[in-house]
Formats: C-alpha cells, sequence, structure tokens
C-alpha cells in the first residue's frame, strides 16, 4: 500500500515539470485541479459516509447514495438530514429564560449575570440549566432511502449488496452510486439543488421494473439524547405527519414536532403511488413499467413552490453551481512539487473547500459539527465562526460568508442588552448559541471573550474583496457597535494600564476566570478591533473616537517571562510549569497546562500583531515546539500554528505544521477530520456524557467524539490561503510555502490576509 502511494505522489510529482516555466504562466485548469481529488469508495468506510448539499441543508449518504443502511455506519456517523433552518425545542412548562441561567458573579465590586454552571452535574440540581443548555436544537428532517426488497418480499440486507462502488464528482456535486443486488445492477444518483433545500435522486436499475425497488422517505421525531444523532423513531405518537395535497407525481406533507413545523414536497419524475408505511413514512413506486425512477424531496420552513423544477433540470442547476463554485474565486495547484506531500496538501485543500461549502456557507453560524451530525445539540460556537466562514473571503469568495454575517445585525439589539447588563457599551457576543442568540449556560461559555473581535475581522475581510460605500453602511453599525464593547470591556488597573479580566477565559480554556486576566491573544485581537474600527470611521467619512484610541494606547503589553510571551499575565510561571519534571513528558493535572490551545501564537499569526516583537514569538513558537503536550490540542490548531510560522518567515516550518503527526490532524477519504479526546485512563478530559464512541481507530488512551470537525477544514483553508495569497507586508509570490525548489506553487485569486 506505501509503495502504490509512493509510486502515485512521484506521478503526481513529476509529470507536469516536463512543461516547466511556460506552464507557470498559464491559467490553473480548474477542472483537473478539482477532479483528481473526486472521491472513491468501493466499500463502506464507517466513519465516511459522503454529503451533498447547498450550505443551507446537508444530506449524508450511505454506500447506496441514500439512507438506506445506517447500522453500517459508526455510531457518531449518523445519517442525516440537517437545515441551517432546522431547530426544535422541547415543551417549556416551567417558561424559564435566560435568567434563570444567570448567577451573580462578582466584577470589582458589582454583581454582573452570567450563565454559569460550576460543573456538568448542576444542570441535573437545576433543571433551568439542562433546559437552556438543549434548547433550542437541531433535527433531522427526514430520511430518503431504497426501498429494496428480495423475491420473497423481504427488506434487503446490507451484507446481500456486492460490488459497490460511489464517487463523488466534486466538479458537479453529483454523487454517483453503483451496487449490484440479486444479481442485478443499480445505480443512483443523488445531489442537492442549489436554491432549493431539496434532495434530488434518480435510480436506474431492472429492480425498479420487477417492482423491487421503490424509494422511501421517512420523518422521526427528536431525541431525548441530541448528540449526535437527534432523530427518534420510536415515539411516533409525539409528532405529526399530514398528508396536504396529492397528485399523479407529487404529495405534499405538513410536518409537526411539539411548536416546530415544516413542510416537505416529493415529487416524481413520471406517475407514481404514494404509499403510507406507517404514520411517518411514504413508499414511491412507478405506475408504469421502466427502469428508472427520479424523486424530489424538498423541505422548507414556509410554503413551497406549487411548481419544482424537474429532475434534469434541478439536475442542470446543481452541475451549473458546482462549476460556478470551482471557477470563480482562487485556487491553488500543486502540481509539478516533487515534495512528496504536496498532492496529499493538495487533496485536503479541495475537499475542504466542498466540505466547507456545504458546511460553513448558510444563513446561521455553522456548528463545529456542521450538517454532519450534532455535537453541544446542534448550536453554535460564535468564537469558530472566524475559522468556519472567515477563509471564503480569502479565497475570493466574500459572498458565502456574507450569508452568515447578517446574524449579528439581526441579533445587534439583544448583545447591546447584553452589554449593558454588565454596565458595558456596545454589543457583548455570547459564545454557545441557536439561532435565538441566548447564551447557553456552560463551565466557560460565558467568560469566553475572544469571539468579541470576530465581527470587526469578518467584516474588514468582506469590506477588502469588496472596497466600497455599500459594505461601510452594511456592516458600519456591527463594526462600531462592537468596538464599543472592545473598548468597554477592559478596565483599567492601579499602574493606568487597561486589563483584560479576571472574570475571562482564554482561548485556551482551563484557566479559571475568576483569577485569569491578561490573555496575550485577546489583548492584541482588541488593539487589532479598535484601530480597524477606527479606519472604518474614516472610511466613513468621520473623526476618530478618542476613547477607542485611549484603550489602543493603553491596554497592557503582552506579557513575557524569561524572553518568552505568556498565555496570560496571570501565569507568571506558566514555563517554568511545563518544563518541570512533572509536566515536561506530557503528564496532565491541573498544574500542567501546556495543553489545549496554543492561542497566543494567533497574536502574530492570524492578526499582524503589531504590539508583538517577532523575536520573541519565535522564541515562544519553539517553546511550543518542545514543551507543548501536542497530544492534547484541536484540529484547528495545527494551521492556526502554521499562520505564526508563515508570519515569522518560516515557510518550512508552515508546511510541517500543515502535516502534523496527531490523531486530531487526520484527513479521511472525503476529507473530514475527527474530534479525538485522551480518555481518562490517560488522565485527561474527557468528551461530554453522549458525546464520545470508546470503539474506534483511534488506539489506546483515545476516544473518537466526533466523525468531523469543521473548524480544522476551514483553518486549513484560511492558512493555505495566507501561504498562498501573501498577507500585508508579505514579499513575492506564495510567500508561505519553501522555495527550496521542492515545492511548485500556482496561486490564482487570493485575497491577502490582514
Amino acid at each position: 500500500m506505501r509503495r502504490a502511494l509512493l509510486a502515485g505522489l512521484a506521478v503526481f510529482a513529476l509529470a507536469p515539470v516536463v512543461l516547466a516555466a511556460p506552464a507557470l504562466a498559464q491559467p490553473i485548469d480548474r477542472h483537473a485541479l478539482v477532479s483528481r481529488h473526486d472521491v472513491r469508495l468501493t466499500k463502506v468506510d464507517p466513519s465516511a459516509p459522503l454529503m451533498v448539499g447547498n450550505g443551507q441543508i446537508g444530506f449524508t449518504a450511505d454506500i447506496t447514495g441514500l439512507q438506506t443502511f445506517p447500522e453500517a455506519y459508526s455510531k457518531i456517523a449518523p445519517l442525516l438530514t440537517e437545515a441551517q433552518w432546522a431547530w426544535h425545542a422541547f415543551p417549556n412548562p416551567n417558561n424559564y429564560t435566560y435568567a434563570d441561567g444567570t448567577v451573580p458573579i462578582d466584577v470589582r465590586g458589582t454583581k454582573q449575570p452570567y450563565a454559569y454552571m460550576k460543573d456538568w452535574n448542576e444542570a441535573q440540581t437545576r433543571p433551568a440549566l439542562a433546559y437552556l443548555r438543549e434548547n433550542p436544537h437541531r433535527f433531522s428532517l427526514g430520511r430518503v432511502a431504497l426501498d429494496l426488497r428480495d423475491k420473497a418480499g423481504k427488506p434487503a440486507r446490507f451484507e446481500d449488496l456486492t460490488a459497490t462502488d460511489q464517487t463523488l464528482d466534486l466538479w458537479s456535486g453529483v454523487l454517483t452510486s453503483r451496487f449490484t443486488y440479486d444479481g442485478e445492477a443499480v445505480t443512483v444518483r443523488t445531489r442537492v439543488h442549489p436554491t432549493l433545500d431539496m434532495i434530488v435522486v434518480d435510480v436506474d436499475s431492472a429492480l425498479v421494473e420487477q417492482g423491487r425497488l421503490k424509494l422511501s422517505v421517512k420523518f422521526p421525531g427528536v431525541s431525548k439524547n441530541l448528540n449526535p444523532d437527534p432523530s427518534d423513531w420510536s415515539h411516533p405518537e409525539l409528532h405529526t405527519t399530514k398528508v396536504t395535497g396529492e397528485g399523479a407525481r407529487r404529495l405534499d406533507v405538513a410536518r409537526q414536532i411539539d411548536a416546530t413545523r415544516y413542510v416537505t414536497a416529493l415529487q416524481a419524475d413520471r406517475a407514481v403511488d404514494f404509499t403510507a408505511a406507517g404514520p411517518h413514512a411514504f413508499v414511491v413506486a412507478p405506475k408504469a413499467k421502466g427502469r428508472t425512477l427520479g424523486l424530489e424531496v424538498a423541505f422548507s420552513r414556509t410554503a413551497l413552490p406549487k411548481a419544482l423544477p424537474s429532475v434534469t433540470v434541478a439536475d442542470q442547476a446543481t452541475r451549473a453551481h458546482w462549476k460556478s463554485y470551482w471557477t470563480q474565486g482562487a485556487a491553488v495547484d500543486f502540481s509539478g512539487s516533487t515534495d512528496p506531500r504536496a498532492a496529499e496538501l493538495e487533496r485536503r485543500v479541495v475537499l475542504s473547500r466542498y466540505l466547507m461549502a456545504l458546511n460553513g456557507a448558510g444563513e446561521v453560524p455553522p456548528q463545529e459539527e456542521g450538517l454532519f451530525s450534532n455535537s453541544w445539540n446542534g448550536k453554535f460556537h460564535l468564537e469558530m465562526h472566524a475559522w468556519h466562514a472567515g477563509h471564503f473571503a480569502l479565497w475570493n469568495q466574500p459572498e458565502y460568508l456574507e450569508r452568515s454575517l447578517p446574524w449579528y445585525l439581526g441579533h445587534l439589539k439583544d448583545a447591546k442588552a447584553r452589554a449593558a447588563s454588565h454596565g458595558l457599551k456596545g454589543a457583548w457576543w455570547p459564545k454557545m448559541v441557536g439561532p435565538d442568540g441566548v447564551d447557553s449556560p456552560s463551565k466557560v461559555s460565558p467568560f469566553i471573550m475572544w469571539q468579541q473581535p470576530h465581527p470587526i475581522w469578518m467584516s474588514e475581510l468582506v469590506w477588502r474583496d469588496k472596497p466600497t460605500k455599500a459594505t461601510l453602511a452594511k456592516y458600519g453599525a456591527l463594526v462600531s457597535e462592537t468596538a464599543d464593547l472592545l473598548a468597554s470591556f477592559p478596565h483599567r488597573d492601579d499602574k493606568g494600564r487597561y486589563v483584560l479580566g479576571p472574570p475571562i477565559i482564554p482561548v485556551q480554556e482551563n484557566y479559571d476566570p475568576l483569577t485569569t486576566f491578561n490573555p496575550a491573544f485577546e489583548l492584541e485581537y482588541y488593539r487589532w478591533g479598535l484601530e480597524t474600527a477606527q479606519q472604518w470611521r474614516v472610511r466613513q467619512g468621520l473623526a476618530r473616537k478618542p476613547e477607542w484610541d485611549a484603550v489602543i494606547k493603553g491596554l497592557a503589553p503582552l506579557a513575557t517571562k524569561d524572553g518568552l510571551y505568556l498565555p496570560t499575565e496571570s501565569t507568571p510561571d506558566f514555563w517554568d510549569v511545563a518544563r518541570s519534571k512533572d509536566c515536561s513528558k506530557h503528564a496532565v493535572g491541573e498544574k500542567c497546562m501546556n495543553r489545549d490551545h496554543p492561542s497566543f501564537l494567533m497574536a502574530y499569526g492570524l492578526i499582524p500583531g503589531k504590539g508583538v516583537d517577532p523575536e520573541t514569538m519565535r522564541r515562544t513558537l519553539r517553546a511550543v515546539e518542545t514543551d507543548w503536550d501536542l497530544r492534547q490540542t484541536w484540529g484547528w490548531d495545527y494551521p492556526m500554528v502554521a499562520m505564526t510560522a508563515a508570519r515569522l518567515g518560516e515557510p518550512d516550518k508552515a508546511v510541517d505544521w500543515l502535516f502534523f503527526e496527531a490523531k486530531n490532524n487526520k484527513f479521511g477519504v472525503s476529507g473530514m477530520t475527527p474530534r479525538v479526546h485522551l480518555d481518562e485512563h490517560a488522565q485527561a478530559f474527557v468528551p461530554k456524557a453522549g458525546e464520545g464512541d470508546p470503539v474506534g481507530p483511534d488506539g489506546p488512551g483515545y476516544t473518537r467524539a466526533a466523525e468531523t470537525y469543521f473548524p480544522s477544514n476551514g483553518s486549513l483553508l484560511a492558512a493555505v490561503a495566507m501561504m498562498a495569497g501573501g498577507w500585508d507586508g508579505s514579499k513575492g509570490p506564495t510567500p508561505g510555502f519553501p522555495k527550496d525548489g521542492k515545492w511548485v506553487v500556482r496561486a490564482e485569486g487570493f485575497k491577502p490576509l490582514p
């Protein structure tokens, strides 16, 4: 296997070299670039059901191209149909509100409301905490599957399928699945319409004509166990499915789960019978003879069009959409490189581009598992929004980022009220929320503050793509109100400095919020956010705000000791402890803080960090390499560190970090990366109950908590965009890649990082 892989890499590396320099002046062949990374499966990968979608709805398919055999997959890889707009809440007879989840926290002599819980067990004794954490939550809209029968009419078993062969054509967005059942070949094509939330399927097999292959659409309720699969198939009495219209080719259905309502339309490409198969399921079969059957299953929270496009028209629209996605915006091509990692990096980039268009480009910020499965009850984490969607602007496709930015505009009033409840100005953005914008109770969430500058960073990326008055008008209030929070949250200490916290928890979440102050990245990010907001005022023809300038000038500098940056000023002995006998061998415990995100590196990576001394940051990066427990980091950390290495002028190190050998830095056959934790036997933290699966491919001492973690893909795209497209002040083309002759990098259309 290894020999074959190396041979393939050699072909990838050497074939284009014959073209030499003139090839570099030619435009990238986008079709060739994308298509050489099409995904092909010839057997089930239990961790990698493939996805199709449009950013608003995602459909996870098994080896048949539909959702026929969910039992063939990992328990943490459910086959779901989730939409960015599809949210449910359990009944709330006690009328719990956000206030019921808060407790007063002393902040320099005043009591302020925080949605704080001391530990996870507290949710058992305070029902309001559990309710507010769990509601609202994402749910699965329905299951579209084959109804496949043997000659006796019994349902097919998964093990009876042979010659399985599945290909995801990235250029067209079409998933083609082939297999043989009972001696008959079956071909299934699956895709999602680009603007309608509609699954489009067509099937070709003699089994259709024999009446042994039909299509099935089923609707689940919502399980009390929301993670990773929110579907409940055991309590049909808890939801309703009502037929509201039926014709020769179309069936309209109204669905209700508690107060949640949505509609579904099933439209076939020819006359069919819609046969009820229980209270929440329908089987679709053609009336006339023929070996093909096409079906569209559309979902919506509002009324669907009376006329849906045909399967053929929907197929054409899907293909046109994906061709446009791949041909517009930026691209990077590594063919011609002799570094054996180049082909794999290109594969990771192309598949990440596909996956993030499905999972990171909807109307609300995406959850960390996107539309693939549920984690944290399907809620999204605003501190991850920058990783999920910021890369779209760097890849010169800001319209995909702008799909979710209006969520902030719609919740600006709520964010201002949250800031006011803390006696502050501006807009305070929560951490873990649903579409309602209500903060979720947590040990950590209410004290996380690095998401506060994100709306400024993302708005600035849009501006750099579209430097127009319209951009300033659309996001000006968002930038200004966010900056007011950045200027009012810091407080003066007895030295006259502006200080962040306490209470605060930095990006690296293993800190006591009530004693922590001046985390390094947050200090620099607030400074950058305020300076950028001032630039927005100048662009608008307004004067700089003196109160913002006072904070920019007065923010505490990043704390150092022995020539290294400290993660927080409140941990002056951090590096001494990290190097101690107890912690240097990657033991863990309360005092071993050299784990989780090495986020202080972002102060001179993700942002330019004008207050950062590059040589001090270089030494700090070396300390991370030697003294950080890199087993206990998350998938987005490795590209994040690569960005710091690139800005420091160390492109070799940047590439090395992209390929750091770690459980959370594996890109599977579909391009997804797992979320893996050390388990309790390794004396590390474990995932929340109900999120983990002790059985998996990650070896003893590890627990796989999710089969995918999309911040890893988003941060990879941001890092590669920076390395290929540069940053303000960088010199020459592709400044983040080595100039050792082993890397041939052709980049088109990138926007530089600030």
